[in-house]
C-alpha cells in the first residue's frame, strides 16, 4: 500500500515563493529544459550512463516489475544501466531531505504529492513537460498534473491513482441485519451495534502522531460538510461548526468502539486490523483487496467498498475527499537527465504499464485515461471480481484531491499532513482531557504559525 508521509522538516520550504498553478519519444532525443545544470547534462546524443532510481515500490510484485523494467530498458539501451534502490515511504522522506543537503540524491525517484511541493520549492527537480507531452498530455487528468506544477511548469509525472473510500464487511452487516451506512450517524450506529471485543471492533479510529490518519479522518467529515481543512484565505479550519462536530465525532467513536491502542496507530497498524478481519468498517483505497487476500483469503469475497458517509442521506453521494496521484520525479542534480527521462517514459509502455497496475490489482488505478477502458487491463481476475468496489474508488478519483490541495498544490498541505498537529490535538483531548473547542483553537493557531514558517501565503 502507499503509506502516508512522515514529518517533513521546514528549512526546505523557504527557497521560493509558492504561487503554484495547475497547468517524438524521449529515448531518441530530448530538448534541454529548465534548471541550473549545464546543457551537457541533457544533450540529444545517444543514451549512455548509469541511472540510480530510489523506489518506494518495495512490495514483491511492484518491486519485481520495476527491476524487470530496468533490465528491459538496459536490453534496449545497452549503454545505460538502471540501478534500483528501495526505501519505504518513511525512509525515503528522511533520505531525500538529508540527501538534498549533502548532495546525495538519485537521478529519478518515486515521491508523494506533498513531497513534490517541497521538492519544487527546494529547486530540486527538473521540469518534465517534455516527458508528459511525449506520453500524451491529454491522457493525464489535469488535476493530477496540477499537483506537480509551478507557474504552469510540470515537475512530476503521476504513475497511478488511488482514493479513500469506506470498506465494510458484508457478512458482519448481514448477520446483524445492518444496511450499508450512508451517513455518519448511520456509521456510528452500525459500529456501536457491532461493538468492541478482543477479536472484533466496529471501527478503529487511528490517531498516531507518526502519521496523518487523524487529519485524514477529520478531513473526511469536514469535506462531507462542503468545507476543507484550509479556508479560502489559506488559513486553517479547525474551529468551524463542521470541524468541531467532526472532532467530536471521532473522539466519541474512539472512546466507544475503537481499540485503545489505536491512539498510536499509523496507516499500516490500522489497515492490518481490517486485513485480519478484526474491524467491520475501515477507510482506505483498493490496496485493501490485496491486503485481505493475503491475510484472510476466506474473507476476500466478504469485503466491499462504498462511498464515504455524508451528513444527510439526501446529500450528494460522491463528494470530493481524498485522492492520491502518486508521482515520479527527475532530480536537478542528475548528470544523466536524458537517460532518466527516457527510463521514466519507458515505464508507460502500454503492455508493461498494465502489468504494473496488475501487480496490485485494484490498489493502483490507471492515471492514463485510455487504459481505464482497455480490455487487457479490465479483464484481470481481481479487477473483474471486485469491479463494483473498484468503480466506487474510480468515481472518487474523479472528484477528489490530496488533503490541502483542493485549490492547487500549496505548502500548507505538507504542514497539514506532515507535522502531526491535528493528531496531537486529538491526543490532548483524549489522553489529557482537554476541552474540544480549546484544543481545536490551539491547534488552529499552531497550524497557522507553521504555515507562516513554511512560507505559505495567507490572505
Amino acid at each position: 500500500m502507499t503509506p502516508t508521509t512522515s514529518h517533513l522538516p521546514s528549512p526546505l520550504l523557504s527557497r521560493r515563493g509558492l504561487l503554484l498553478a495547475g497547468g517524438a519519444g524521449l529515448a531518441g532525443a530530448l530538448a534541454a529544459c529548465g534548471g541550473s545544470g549545464s546543457p551537457s547534462q541533457e544533450d540529444t546524443g545517444p543514451l549512455a550512463g548509469s541511472v540510480t532510481m530510489w523506489s518506494s515500490f518495495t512490495q514483491g510484485p511492484r518491486a519485481e516489475w520495476m527491476q524487470r523494467m530496468a533490465d528491459e530498458f538496459h536490453a534496449a539501451n545497452p549503454e545505460v544501466t538502471v540501478t534500483i534502490e528501495q526505501f519505504s515511504w518513511g525512509e525515503f522522506n528522511t533520505k531525500w531531505t538529508t540527501g538534498l543537503t549533502s548532495g546525495q540524491v538519485p537521478d529519478i525517484s518515486t515521491a508523494l504529492p506533498n513531497q513534490v511541493v517541497e521538492m519544487i520549492n527546494a529547486e530540486a527537480l527538473v521540469p518534465l513537460d517534455d516527458v508528459i507531452d511525449s506520453i500524451g498530455r491529454d491522457r493525464f487528468p489535469k488535476p493530477a498534473l496540477a499537483e506537480g506544477q509551478l507557474e504552469g511548469v510540470s515537475y512530476s509525472v503521476p504513475i497511478y491513482s488511488h482514493a479513500q473510500v469506506m470498506w465494510y464487511r458484508k457478512d458482519l452487516l448481514e448477520a446483524k441485519g445492518i444496511a450499508v451506512p450512508q451517513t455518519w450517524e448511520e456509521l456510528a450506529a452500525a459500529a456501536r451495534a457491532i461493538g468492541r471485543s478482543d477479536d472484533l471492533y466496529g471501527l478503529s479510529v487511528p490517531l498516531g502522531t507518526g502519521d496523518f490518519m487523524g487529519a485524514r479522518y477529520l478531513n473526511f467529515y469536514v469535506r462531507s460538510a462542503g468545507e476543507t481543512l484550509l479556508k479560502k484565505d489559506g488559513s486553517a479550519n479547525l474551529t468551524s461548526p463542521a470541524a468541531l462536530a467532526g472532532i467530536k465525532y471521532w473522539v466519541d467513536l474512539y472512546k466507544e468502539v475503537s481499540p485503545e491502542g489505536s491512539l498510536d496507530y499509523a496507516v499500516l497498524d490500522q489497515a492490518t486490523l481490517f486485513y485480519q478481519g478484526k474491524t467491520a468498517f475501515d477507510f482506505n483505497s483498493g490496496f485493501h483487496i490485496s491486503g485481505v487476500a493475503s491475510n484472510r483469503p476466506d474473507l476476500v469475497d466478504s469485503i466491499a467498498a462504498a462511498p464515504l458517509p455524508r451528513l444527510k442521506a439526501s446529500d450528494k453521494a460522491n463528494y470530493p475527499a481524498e485522492v492520491s496521484n502518486v508521482p515520479m520525479v527527475v532530480w536537478e542534480a542528475s548528470e544523466v537527465r536524458q537517460e532518466a527521462k527516457a527510463f521514466l517514459e519507458f515505464l508507460f509502455s502500454k503492455e508493461e504499464y498494465i502489468d504494473f497496475l496488475h501487480s496490485v490489482p485494484g490498489g493502483m488505478l490507471p492515471v492514463l485515461s485510455d487504459v481505464t477502458t482497455e480490455p487487457a487491463y479490465l479483464e484481470e481476475e481481481t479487477i473483474t471480481r471486485h469491479a463494483d468496489s473498484i468503480a466506487v474508488i474510480q468515481d472518487q478519483v474523479g472528484v477528489g484531491s490530496a488533503i490541502g490541495m483542493e485549490n492547487g498544490p500549496l505548502p500548507q498541505a505538507g504542514v497539514l499532513t506532515g507535522q502531526a498537529l491535528i493528531e496531537k490535538m486529538f491526543h490532548a483531548i483524549i489522553a489529557d482531557g482537554a476541552d474540544i473547542e480549546t484544543a481545536a483553537k490551539d491547534c488552529e493557531t499552531k497550524l497557522n504559525d507553521a504555515f507562516e514558517a513554511a512560507g505559505a501565503k495567507i490572505s
